[in-house]
């Protein structure tokens, strides 16, 4: 592929690269590109935040290049403070390692594991093996005027809150790694730009050709307003069951609705806005659902989630239905996949009560009188964790017993027949007596 093309393919979706000039040559240089992702496994579980940057680690494995998963298993126990208000609590390198097995088996959903585009490394490889006589060396080549120039730091450093003298070793250890690994090209989120540019000058301290940077835009979560986190619970996990992810995405924001295209998809923006002058917001949204749901349902994506991939499953762009079958046994099993979990929204949405909701058998123990509590009987079938937190989401309208919203805290259910309860708009079960 020419060097503009190539270009091109990664230029979509960017905030920025650094610099567009030194990628194209680059890529005209003929090389294997090296293009390193480091990742600190703080928490086991990935979402479409994270499958922005690895999409893109994807596109370059595609046009022949290596990306090489660093797991920052020594960085992770001193704590990434970007974007950080106060010190994180550190790690221990098992607790790392232990995330990291989960990372990576949830990567290998976006990422081909062929080892002529894939290498997983560990960077205490390294950094485990660095004398102090050396890490001194690698600190003289920062200033802390330099390390206060960071948004983060000089926040903190202005409001008096504490900075740990480690903290400044973060972006020098991420920076080194580029060194140890020769990258090419490193990846990262708009929020890693300083960390970035530290593994550029310490790559010309020690006479490397200095790596290009592509940064990418960080994915706002399900709220519209923070960044997708699974602390915020905003998130949409890239292993979530079809029924879910379906019903996650159609609750995207419309105002960011652009950015899932731009970001999660291959669909061009001409295209995308044709779906919405079609559709509008609603129609938009379930083509977002479908093309996702079916691509996360495989065990590894298609290298293209676009035009040709979305009606491979039987779709029309252009139209709201189904136009013809799908083009294949896989992509039918696809179209199933997807059906089925819209069907359940749609279900859902009017009112309705999935099929493939859980039973929990009720012990006969618990009644009195032939009845249970209903407080308890959320509790015993699991949609609450406390009666207490019962009596608060009843006194809140958001608990429904066979369709109805539940307005007594006190009352008493009989359990003379299977009973559906409902939990805020998605949360099911049906309770019936133990026999």
């Amino acid at each position: 592929m020419e060097p503009d093309e190539a270009l091109q393919i990664i230029q979509r979706g960017t905030s920025e690269i650094i610099t567009a000039a030194d990628l194209k040559k680059k890529f005209a240089s003929g090389k294997r590109l090296r293009i390193k992702l480091g990742v600190d496994p703080t928490r086991p579980d990935l979402h479409l935040g994270h499958a922005v940057v690895l999409r893109k680690m994807r596109q370059f494995q595609e046009l022949g290049h290596k990306v090489i998963l660093l797991i920052g298993d020594f960085t992770g126990m001193i704590g990434d403070p970007s974007g950080r208000s106060k010190t994180r609590p550190p790690l221990t390198l098992q607790e790392t390692r232990a995330n990291a097995q989960s990372y990576v088996e949830q990567a290998r959903k976006i990422l081909l594991q062929d080892e002529e585009v894939f290498e997983l490394r560990y960077n205490s490889e390294w950094l485990g093996k660095l004398t102090f006589a050396e890490v001194i060396r690698l600190t003289a080549q920062m200033t802390v005027a330099q390390m206060l120039e960071r948004e983060d730091f000089k926040k903190r450093y202005s409001e008096g809150v504490p900075i740990g003298i480690h903290e400044f070793l973060y972006p020098l250890a991420q920076g080194y790694d580029s060194v140890a690994l020769e990258a090419d090209v490193e990846m990262g989120g708009s929020d890693q730009k300083f960390n970035l540019l530290v593994g550029r000058d310490l790559q010309k301290f020690y006479g490397q050709d200095p790596q290009v940077l592509v940064l990418m835009p960080l994915l706002v979560g399900l709220d519209g307003v923070e960044k997708m986190s699974k602390s915020l619970d905003n998130y949409i996990g890239v292993s979530e069951e079809p029924a879910v992810m379906f019903k996650k995405l159609m609750r995207v924001p419309d105002a960011v609705l652009d950015d899932y295209f731009e970001l999660l998809t291959d669909l061009g923006k001409e295209e995308v806005a044709a779906v919405i002058k079609k559709g509008g917001a609603v129609g938009a949204h379930r083509v977002l659902a479908r093309v996702l749901t079916a691509a996360y349902s495989r065990d590894v994506i298609p290298a293209w989630l676009d035009r040709d991939f979305y009606e491979s499953l039987g779709y029309r762009l252009d139209e709201g239905g189904r136009e013809r079958r799908p083009s294949g046994a896989k992509e039918e099993e696809l179209a199933k996949t997807v059906s089925q979990a819209e069907a359940r929204y749609d279900k859902v949405a009017v009112g309705g009560v999935p099929s493939d909701i859980p039973t929990v058998e009720i012990d006969p123990a618990e009644l009195q009188d032939g009845a249970v509590w209903v407080v308890r009987l959320f509790t015993l079938a699991g949609l609450t964790k406390s009666n207490g937190e019962a009596r608060r989401l009843i006194q809140n309208r958001g608990l429904r017993l066979d369709g109805e919203v539940i307005s007594d805290p006190q009352e008493q259910v009989e359990l003379d027949r299977p009973r559906v309860l409902r939990r805020g708009k998605d949360k099911f079960v049906r309770v019936k007596l133990k026999a």
